[in-house]
């Protein structure tokens, strides 16, 4: 087995989150601004892929150097051990990105690993004509900051948010990988009721029902690296038996998403029976001022409607009190509500437990967590 650093990309405001995860798989980590970053072997890239629910995608990173010039760029990627990642008949495009650098053109950054890429490899596979390019897919990123190169190699294919369940979605869906971390950051356990109101296509109960039930998220997908022949097609059998044995799939759940849309409802419940939970979860078009239960000590989680467009400002606004006016009757219950009105609070009704940043996409919100009462000692 071979030693390779790792590299989890997490959406801002997510990093510790995906840390938790690396660690939870027994990789130390490190966190910085938008990454998690690792050392592991064939097994952890299988693994990372298939567990982490809250990392947008794994990278191996190949080498990092700094380049102020294109011919510095060249040499010292020229220079890096290629001919152990890819096969001489690799498909391997190159992506860029360049932020506060001297090279700032990212076309010649990449034209030019590519090159470099291409020269090792000629060498290698001792070749003068040009590759084929007819196997497996392995991108390359060069990545610039501050001067700074950074080349990976990604081994996820779509990104991690792609479980492969969502058949139909609405007009703004929530990422998978935010629905799934909006989930972690509550108090939820597996015996006590969830509930989302404004469950849209419903990726939040979907995603609290993976977690309840300790589903691998990348179970019923594929990866990019799964094509790759340095990998032993047992690591990848290995790791998906790993993730069938801990499955908990009797585990029973009490989950629930309501939505004012019909049609949401529809394609919620088509996503869910895509997922393996079609009689688990339970979905019910409603609005959510009529939200009521007999039920203890649940948690209720919701991406509400933000009012971002001026003509629906003051329906979402009223829309808030009354769900401030409905949740105020669940003293027991834990509710967490991400949206990006900043007065959120005065409509509900309710200073917040505490606040946390977080980004939908590009939409900066705020999770307004408020803390229900604890469950007496059994």
């Amino acid at each position: 087995m071979g030693k390779y650093q790792l590299i989890a990309t997490a959406a801002m405001g997510l990093e510790a989150l995906v840390a938790k995860e690396v660690r939870s798989l027994g990789y130390n980590c490190e966190v910085e601004n938008g990454k998690v970053t690792y050392t592991g072997d064939e097994a952890a890239i299988a693994r990372s892929n298939l567990w982490l629910r809250t990392a947008d995608r794994i990278k191996i990173k190949v080498g990092e150097f700094k380049a102020f010039t294109f011919d510095e760029l060249f040499e010292k990627t020229k220079a890096l051990p290629w001919e152990q990642f890819l096969p001489e008949d690799a498909e391997f495009p190159v992506i860029g990105k360049s932020v506060k650098s001297k090279l700032f053109s990212v076309s010649d950054c990449q034209a030019i690993v590519k090159k470099a890429v291409v020269e090792r490899l000629k060498k290698h596979y001792k070749r003068n004509s040009w590759f084929e390019e007819n196997g497996a897919l392995y991108r390359i990123e060069v990545a610039m900051l501050k001067d700074v190169a950074t080349i990976t190699i990604d081994a996820s294919g779509s990104g991690l948010h792609k479980r492969g369940y969502r058949i139909d979605q609405g007009e703004a869906p929530l990422k998978e990988t935010l629905a799934a971390a909006l989930v972690m950051l509550t108090n939820w356990q597996a015996d006590r009721p969830f509930m989302d109101p404004f469950c849209g296509s419903g990726t939040i109960p979907i995603e609290a029902a993976m977690i309840g039930q300790n589903i691998a998220p990348g179970f019923n997908r594929e990866f990019v690296s799964e094509a790759w022949k340095w990998i032993p097609e047992k690591v990848w059998h290995d790791a998906r038996m790993e993730a069938e044995d801990l499955a908990k799939y009797d585990q029973p759940l009490d989950i629930t998403g309501s939505d004012i849309d019909h049609r949401m409802v529809r394609i919620a419940e088509g996503n869910a029976v895509e997922a393996g939970f079609g009689d688990l979860i339970h979905f019910k078009q409603m609005q959510v001022r009529d939200i009521s239960t007999s039920m203890e000590y649940g948690v209720i989680v919701g991406n509400p409607p933000y009012g971002e467009r001026l003509g629906d400002k003051k329906a979402v606004e009223q829309m808030y009190k009354e769900m401030g006016q409905a949740f105020s009757k669940l003293d027991t219950w834990s509710i967490y509500i991400m949206t990006s009105n900043e007065e959120f609070e005065q409509f509900y009704g309710k200073p917040a437990t505490k606040k946390r940043k977080l980004f939908n996409g590009f939409i900066r919100t705020d999770l307004y967590q408020y803390w229900g009462k604890r469950p007496p000692r059994q």
